[in-house]
């Protein structure tokens, strides 16, 4: 797979959060800063949360969803967590789009 197809994959995983009662995301304050805890399956999302509302989006509408300074931490209780940063993903669509989608 290419680094662009890789990276469309990516924008269009879906995750899965536990919805608030009011719209908008729980956010954690973290020593590395906010973070929004984001679940690849809606069974990682039981076993941290347990049964809770939930919701759904991709990762390129987190990017655009998320406020402003706040990350998404990806599988926080699985083995391979990871933190999905909103500027850094804008910057790989800003160089695909300058480079025609290579």
């Amino acid at each position: 797979m290419s680094r662009s197809e890789r990276m469309a994959a990516l924008r269009s995983a879906r995750l899965y959060f536990q919805r608030p009662d009011e719209p908008g995301f729980f956010v954690s304050a973290t020593e590395e800063g906010p973070v929004v805890p984001v679940f690849t399956s809606c069974e990682a999302l039981g076993l941290f949360a347990g049964p809770c509302g939930w919701a759904s989006t991709t990762v390129a509408d987190l990017v655009e969803l998320l406020p402003e300074g706040v990350r998404a931490l990806v599988d926080p209780l699985g083995p391979r967590t990871f933190v999905l940063d909103a500027e850094l993903l804008e910057t790989m669509n800003t160089r695909r789009d300058d480079d025609g989608g290579a």
